[in-house]
């Protein structure tokens, strides 16, 4: 079985990213599968919100030198590449680095056998870092909030996709859309509507709840299930999690 290197990008932040990846790297990890997640951002939130104290190695180190990727074990299947605010030099740094965009995937080629699934949590910019992220990966994950603005600059982001399908990696394609901190109003039913009704099945049909237990987990330095297995937000993960393997990632 081909590993599936998944980015979940979205130039804007604040839109689930991290717990994205948290939530769905856990999941899988307790259901037996093999995750490794990677954390591309210099803000390095997933790190703190899983690993507690500092790493001795981060991604940037692995990006900038002649070293392998730092591969941290957080539990029997669970796995993490940590970052750092020094990941916020990377982008100066490999700048006139040969074949720069290819880095990340390169340093993956040697581990990924390893691994049913590589989640990669990508920084909220269309820089050089996100670049490497989908030129490594297989499928994408756009999580969006459903709010005008983030709407309207879903067509950036897909035209950089475009970019990275044509000149870098033919395979890397949107697997698909997760609308996060989902909440019933007025506005978020009507921008729901607009996606699905311009976007079809690429909006997944699972959202991701609006809950304060989300924002709490990282605190503990856990994931959603683990914290608070009954709370909206671990149901929403579970559900989302159980879509993306029955109906995308076939």
């Amino acid at each position: 079985m081909e590993t599936k290197i998944i980015s979940v990008a979205n130039h804007k932040g604040g839109v689930g990213k991290t717990t994205t990846v948290a939530s769905v790297g856990s999941i899988l990890a307790s259901q037996g599968h093999r995750v490794l997640m990677i954390d591309m951002d210099a803000q390095a939130n997933l790190t703190s919100s899983l690993l507690n104290g500092e790493p001795e190695s981060t991604v940037y180190s692995a990006l900038t030198g002649n070293e392998g990727l730092p591969i941290v074990s957080l539990s029997e299947n669970l796995f993490l590449v940590p970052a750092s605010l020094q990941l916020s030099m990377a982008e100066l740094e490999l700048a006139s680095a040969m074949a720069r965009e290819r880095i990340l995937a390169e340093l993956l080629d040697p581990v990924k056998g390893e691994f049913e699934y590589v989640l990669i949590d990508c920084p909220p910019s269309l820089g050089l870092l996100t670049l490497n992220a989908l030129t490594a990966s297989t499928d994408i994950i756009i999580p969006l909030v459903a709010e005008v603005l983030p709407f309207k600059g879903l067509a950036m982001m897909n035209n950089f996709i475009r970019m990275v399908q044509k000149k870098l990696n033919g395979r890397a394609h949107v697997t698909g859309i997760v609308i996060t901190r989902w909440e019933n109003t007025k506005l978020g039913r009507g921008v729901e509507r607009q996606l699905r009704d311009s976007l079809g099945d690429t909006v997944f049909k699972t959202k991701i709840r609006k809950n304060v237990s989300l924002a709490e987990a990282p605190y503990e330095v856990t994931d959603i299930v683990t914290y608070a297995p009954k709370s909206n937000g671990a149901m929403d993960y579970l559900d989302f999690t159980s879509e993306l393997l029955g109906e995308k990632l076939k």
